[in-house]
């Protein structure tokens, strides 16, 4: 892997994790910190099955250490959750823990005073060991670490249900752009009256710009863009939304209504429920999905194809993300704190994130233990030149406007209306950097 970064209800897998997790503690005692004790408090915004993996976590954690207590603050939000994290910290909330998924905002909070550097924790619990100088790196500013990541997923994979494929007579996944695009008339003949779930209601829409930016311009490009260093009317950034139009114009995704009608999870709903739509591009959490909430069988019922081939000399790219955990500057509790961020690169934890369908990039994980789907996006990224998930890159206001702006793409991609969406995104960019 060639990295560039710049910048509850109770399920069936909680059940089955939980009995994992009663096996693992009732054979030999987990050693992850001695007479630790007090209360955590751990900000958390994710939900569903996510939400019962965390549990599971923390469950491990207390067993181990008896002493603690573990309280989370929950932040419920629709689409990006920064603001409803920065409403409750500035509000007067006191955590020890926030659980993190975007480099800019890591950077807002330590230039805020809110987060601790954890150097003196890298080195005295040997995170080394564990961790590549990757991670160390995704998780540092100016070559200092403040967030530990814990998982990492594939963000150029397309996940689809294989029964689909399979009525319209599509015998593997379209390996090539243009096959792709052809196949969206196969689909649409086998009664599928949009081919792409195309999730424009919040951000997900910019996931098909994002690897599109990967696949023609290369890493290079995307980071320069991400630092500002290049404008976003540069003539790369105007080639990858010119493809994405290319989809656009093929019928892949209905009008405007239709594509700013969900998230990207109502849009999860109309493929593998509604069995309305064929394929969607996101994250690796569509796996936990899949697997806990439709209670689908990995690799059999459901499968994922990496972004198909270009031939613009850059296929070998795949967008990634991360999530970390950031220690703040005011929790009570800062020992137990960085207790648990040693738990979470254990191989007890490494084992509970790949019971829901996550890889760990920690030594201590199996990766044996991952499922068809995720073996698949784990070797894709190991295999390809990588580029952290642009909006995450992204300042806050210049993330909402081109995520606005994407919208606007969306309504109508004629390539004037290009020129004058990339040009709006430039403008707010020009007045942040």
């Amino acid at each position: 892997m060639t990295t560039i970064f710049n910048g509850p209800s109770v399920g069936r897998r909680l059940v089955l994790a939980a009995a994992s997790l009663a096996l693992m503690t009732g054979t030999a005692p987990l050693a992850f910190g001695q007479n630790l004790s007090g209360e955590l408090v751990i900000l958390n915004w994710q939900g569903g099955v996510d939400g019962e993996m965390w549990d599971v976590l923390e469950a491990a954690f207390t067993e181990a250490n008896p002493g603690v207590t573990i309280r989370e603050l929950e932040i419920t939000a629709q689409g990006d959750a920064r603001g409803g994290i920065r409403t409750a910290l500035l509000g007067g909330e006191t955590v020890d823990i926030i659980i993190n998924t975007w480099p800019a905002f890591r950077a807002e909070l330590m230039q805020a005073g809110i987060l601790r550097p954890i150097e003196e924790q890298w080195a005295s619990f040997g995170w080394d060991e564990q961790l590549s100088q990757s991670w160390r790196d995704l998780g540092s500013i100016d070559g200092v670490p403040y967030g530990l990541t814990y998982t990492y997923g594939d963000r150029s994979g397309i996940w689809y249900k294989t029964e689909h494929m399979e009525k319209a007579g599509i015998a593997a996944p379209p390996a090539t752009w243009e096959e792709f695009l052809a196949s969206f008339d196969a689909l649409k003949a086998a009664g599928y009256q949009y081919p792409v779930a195309m999730p424009g209601k919040y951000w997900a829409h910019a996931e098909w710009f994002e690897t599109l930016l990967l696949r023609t311009a290369g890493v290079e490009v995307a980071a320069q863009l991400a630092a500002h260093e290049i404008p976003w009317t540069d003539p790369a950034v105007k080639a990858a939304l010119m493809k994405y139009a290319e989809m656009l114009n093929a019928g892949c995704c209905g009008d405007p209504a239709v594509m700013f009608a969900n998230d990207w999870d109502g849009e999860a709903d109309q493929i593998f429920q509604a069995d309305a739509k064929n394929y969607l591009l996101i994250g690796m959490w569509m796996n936990a999905r899949a697997l806990g909430d439709y209670d689908l069988t990995e690799g059999e019922d459901y499968s994922f194809f990496q972004f198909p081939a270009l031939g613009m000399g850059h296929d070998d790219t795949s967008s990634v993300d991360a999530k970390e955990l950031n220690v703040t500057t005011n929790g009570a509790n800062p020992e137990v704190a960085d207790a648990f961020l040693d738990f979470i690169v254990s191989k007890t934890a490494a084992d509970i994130l790949a019971d829901y369908g996550y890889a760990s990039p920690s030594s201590e994980a199996d990766t044996s233990k991952l499922g068809p789907v995720q073996q698949t996006a784990t070797a894709a990224v190991a295999s390809s030149k990588v580029q952290f998930v642009l909006g995450d890159l992204l300042p806050g206001d210049l993330g909402d406007e081109y995520r606005v702006q994407l919208q606007r793409f969306l309504q109508d991609p004629s390539e004037s209306n290009i020129d004058t969406v990339l040009a709006a995104i430039e403008a707010k960019a020009a007045s942040l950097y």
